[in-house]
């Protein structure tokens, strides 16, 4: 493997998402695998204490690199450690497959899209094709349809959670930390949740700032979820059978899958954890969703005009040689 395809690949590989477009990934070259580490100078303490979103993002990653390696003509194995490093070892492709480019050409093109939905109805060949997009036990897809009883439990539980959490004011402030308010403060650091990934105008920073902490309280985030939830076909929750590091980077991969294959559909995705970041909720929600394994993320998702893309750091940012 040369070094140009390795960091070719290593360039499609950080296109993942990740919570508060945080980034959390660094990457060490050899002569026949690459080391795809967490990077946890950037975990988020309050809203991910046990850095299950950070290693489900590294999962996404890695399942970014699955493709992009194909299409580079390698094949790939992966092999995971506990401690959540993951040995990506490439080999020379015998043969090409021609699904890969379908997938591959996705990776550009996925965004998290926080708009609000046209309210179009997903058909059922599609989320038949969504649902399936699992290869492993111990991950588990489940779609709910929009105006059903369970789609309408979770936005309860959408809501609860947004009223816990800007109720508190240590997860505000790790989210404003991670807020970039205008044009010149997101190319400054080309991480984070810039402000037009949301749909705002490029501000001074100063007013941006106030307008933000007006709009950070459960009334006002409530209202305008509630309107994105019921614009949305359906909602995906993605859950594990055990709650491991392990089980968490195969459920990124999972959750990437469904991504690309959404996107190669049309389909528009947001992401909105909640109620699987916050304790007490996560465990009601199980019990009366009935399910079996431990939910971890959960997308609403429709179709809609297309987003602004989050910014990405440099590519030297994420190498470790």
């Amino acid at each position: 493997m040369n070094r140009k395809d390795a960091l070719f690949i290593i360039e499609q590989t950080v296109k993942a998402p990740s919570g508060h477009n945080t980034q959390p990934w660094l990457f060490g070259i050899d002569e026949n695998y690459i080391r795809i580490c967490p990077d946890i100078s950037k975990c988020l303490p309050i809203v991910d204490p046990d850095n299950r979103e950070l290693f489900v993002s590294l999962g996404c990653a890695v399942e970014n690199f699955f493709w992009a390696a194909q299409k580079r003509g390698y094949n790939v194995t992966f092999d995971i450690r506990k401690n959540g490093e993951v040995f990506a070892i490439l080999t020379c492709a015998k043969e090409k497959n021609d699904s890969v480019l379908e997938m591959f050409d996705q990776i550009s093109v996925r965004q998290t899209n926080r708009k609000i939905y046209s309210g179009e109805k997903i058909s059922s060949d599609i989320i038949g094709v969504l649902e399936s997009v699992s290869w492993t036990d111990c991950v588990k897809v489940h779609l709910f349809s929009n105006r059903s009883d369970s789609f309408d439990l979770l936005k309860n539980y959408i809501v609860s959670g947004n009223t816990i959490q800007l109720r508190d004011k240590v997860f505000k402030n790790e989210l404003k930390k991670w807020m970039r308010y205008n044009y010149k403060h997101a190319m400054e650091t080309k991480d984070g949740l810039s402000y037009s990934v949301f749909g705002a105008p490029d501000l001074p920073r100063f007013v941006s700032e106030l307008v933000m902490e007006i709009c950070l309280n459960p009334l006002i985030q409530n209202r305008s979820d509630s309107k994105k939830i019921e614009s949305s076909s359906h909602f995906a929750l993605f859950t594990v059978s055990e709650n491991d590091i392990i089980n968490w980077i195969m459920l990124g991969r999972v959750l990437q899958r469904f991504l690309l294959k959404a996107t190669q559909c049309g389909i528009a995705c947001a992401f909105m954890n909640q109620p699987c970041e916050i304790a007490e909720l996560s465990v009601t929600l199980r019990q009366n969703l009935f399910l079996s394994g431990y939910p971890v993320i959960l997308l609403r998702v429709g179709y809609a005009l297309p987003a602004a893309h989050s910014l990405r750091r440099p590519l030297s940012c994420f190498i470790k040689d």
